[in-house]
Formats: C-alpha cells, structure tokens, sequence
C-alpha cells in the first residue's frame, strides 16, 4: 500500500508553469500578475453533507474545485491557483485515481494550476482554496445593488436540487430529466466567462450555492435594500410527459429554495438591460431578468405571483447548523 507522499506525487503532482514555485516545498511562492488584486475563497465539501458518499468519485473531482472556481466567477475574477487539502478513509487508489482525473480535468479547462495541499486520514472531507485575479476596484461584490437595479439569474436554477431529489428517492423523473438534473448536481459549470463579462456592468453578484432566495438575501442584505422577484419571470424548467402537478411544485421549490446550482445572481441597472443580452447571446448561455431591488427592510425578500400577490416559501435555502433559512 503507497504511503502519503507517494499517493501524492502519483495522482496529484502536476506541472504548474504559473507558479514560481510549486508543490513539494513547506510553501508555494506566486506571483500575481502587475496592478491585479488578489481573490481567495475557501470552500469544504464533506460526505453526506455536501455529496452523496457513494458519488462517482471523477465527477466529485470534478465538482470540488468547480464550486470553488464559482465563487471567483461571482466576483469577476480570472482563476490562477488552486490548492487542495483532503482527509481520505482509505487509500483506495482507483478511488483517488478517479478523484484525481475529474479534479485536473476541471483545472485544465478553466487554466488553473493546483499548488499545493494537504492529505490525512479520516472521514471524507475535501477542502479547496482557490486564488484569482481582478482589476482593482473592478471586483463584483454583494453590497453594490442598488434600488431601481434589475436581477438576473443564469441557466436553469432548480435543476441540481432536483437531481439530488431523484438520487435521493424523493421522486422519480423522467429519463431526460434525470440526465440533466443529476448532471448538474455532479458536474457544475462554474460561470467564468459570464463573471468576466459582468465587470463593470454588473452592480452586485453572488453564485447560487444555498438556494436563489437565500442567497439574493444576501446581496439585499449587505446592499441595505429589499428584492423583489416575479414569478412569471423566472427560468422555464423542461418539460416532459410526465410534467405534472407535483414535480412542478417541487420544481419550483428546487428552483427558488434548492441549493447546488453555482449559476450567477447579479444585479445591474436598468440601462445595462440590453448589454446583458447581448452578453447571453455571446456566452450561448440564457440570462433571466427575474426582478427589481426595491426599497424596503434590508435584506428582505419577496416573491409575487402572477396577479402580484406575494407568494410565501416555508423556507429560502439551505443552512448548515439551522438545516433550512427561514
């Protein structure tokens, strides 16, 4: 049985051209690029709270670093770095081996090189920290939305909630929709492109980890503002033959208070309205005018229907130590 560092240099020791100096010192030494500032975000996924444990471990690689990458996405930052830090039960090599594949493979495609981490042993628990570079000034940040600004939202929220219902056995989709919906449970597409494109017309963003509600509260929140959402407004969700009343009730609640999703919630002024669509047509990716930043209690949040009645959620998203935000 391989010991630690030859696990380590096995699966995860890669070039790393950005850095000055990569894995296998007590640090690595970057060097950003001139006049950018630095964006570091940390995210942890541990086994049966963030994944299922039985996971196909190249899509959790995959879906590791993706969600760490979301995070620069909702800043407006370009990924550079990564590293990672793991607690394994076991060292089960083809496990690690496919852990491995998945999680380079993401690196690969959005330029990142992974410069270090840790390994022990334990119960499954990931943990990523993720550098990026932005303009200073040019950073998207929560408290920027202002009232009068309209909210959009990319892709299809509601579809990984729903994915992780079907894993789960709460529901039984449609063939086609278990595809999608489960696809994009496992393997996110952190917006990049789209956060890139959102600097400087966008006014406050965040991506969608704990449910599109939840998370717009936050930008209400530290923007001091009140959000209103519409619901004749919102993404459609595909449609299938067996599209009935009760899965679109339970889409809709995937699609408001679901969590996993890693789109894009951002806010921009009005007159950014056709900016933002020609960004969408550029990107191949649809953008949703789902509401408007209102006065009112900051960081409220409230949904209407479509004779503009507002419509009540006996939760918004997901908390780790409440279970559910009320």
């Amino acid at each position: 049985m391989p010991g630690e560092f030859a696990l380590i240099d096995k699966y995860f020791a890669r070039p790393t051209p950005s850095a000055v100096l990569g894995p296998g010192d007590d640090c690595a030494l970057l060097q950003p690029s001139p006049g950018k500032q630095l964006a570091v975000t940390t995210d942890m996924l541990v086994a049966g709270t963030h994944f299922l444990p039985d996971t196909d471990p190249k899509n959790l690689g995959w879906k590791t670093l993706a969600v760490n990458l979301s995070d620069l996405a909702a800043m407006g930052a370009r990924p550079r770095w990564v590293t990672l830090a793991g607690a394994l039960p076991a060292a089960d090599e083809a496990w690690i081996a496919g852990f491995a594949e998945g999680f380079f493979a993401c690196a690969g495609q959005y330029g990142v090189d992974v410069v270090g981490g840790d390994t022990t042993k334990g119960p499954l628990n990931l943990c990523v920290t993720a550098l990026g570079e932005v303009e200073p000034g040019q950073a998207l940040r929560r408290d920027g939305a202002r009232v009068g600004d309209q909210i959009w939202v990319s892709g299809r929220p509601g579809l990984a909630s729903l994915g992780l219902a079907q894993l789960q056995g709460r529901i039984e989709l449609p063939g086609a929709w278990q595809r999608l919906c489960v696809g994009a449970l496992e393997k996110p597409r952190p917006r990049i492109a789209l956060g890139l494109a959102l600097v400087g017309v966008a006014s406050a963003a965040i991506d969608i980890s704990d449910g599109l509600l939840a998370d717009l509260g936050h930008i209400a929140e530290r923007s001091a503002c009140m959000a209103a959402v519409r619901l004749v407004q919102l993404p459609h969700l595909p449609k299938g033959d067996s599209y009935d009343a009760v899965l679109r009730k339970l889409a809709l609640e995937c699609q408001l208070t679901g969590g996993d999703d890693y789109e894009l919630l951002f806010t921009a002024p009005a007159d950014q309205h056709l900016r933002i669509g020609r960004i969408a047509a550029e990107l191949e990716l649809p953008l949703w005018c789902i509401g408007e930043i209102t006065e009112g209690p900051a960081g409220t949040v409230t949904v209407f229907d479509p004779d503009g009645q507002p419509v009540s959620f006996e939760r918004k998203g997901y908390d780790h130590f409440g279970a559910e935000t009320p």
